[in-house]
């Protein structure tokens, strides 16, 4: 059986991803490989977390079992069996 993670998206890109917050990857080794199972089915969820040169977007957030990302090895951040993606996108107010 294939190792499986959790990819929890909030409720604000539950839109873009087929009305869902929580997807379960199976066969994914890094953040940027369960980023881009997401992609094919859900291209506006991808443009909504990445850019046009693949790059987190600057108001995302994406933490591995709690560990921000960008602290560790970013989008080659590996995952194993049983973790979980949690992706926060900032939302600006005034």
């Amino acid at each position: 059986m294939a190792p499986t993670v959790t990819l929890v998206l909030p409720q604000i890109l539950a839109d873009v991803a087929g009305g869902r917050t929580e997807h379960s990857l199976a066969g994914v080794d890094s953040v940027r490989a369960a980023l881009d199972s997401l992609a094919g089915p859900y291209p506006i969820l991808a443009r909504r977390i990445r850019d046009e040169t693949g790059r987190l977007r600057r108001y995302v957030n994406v933490y591995v079992d709690g560990e921000d990302v960008r602290r560790r090895d970013g989008l080659e951040t590996p995952v194993a069996d049983g973790q979980e993606i949690l992706v926060i996108q900032s939302v600006a107010g005034g």
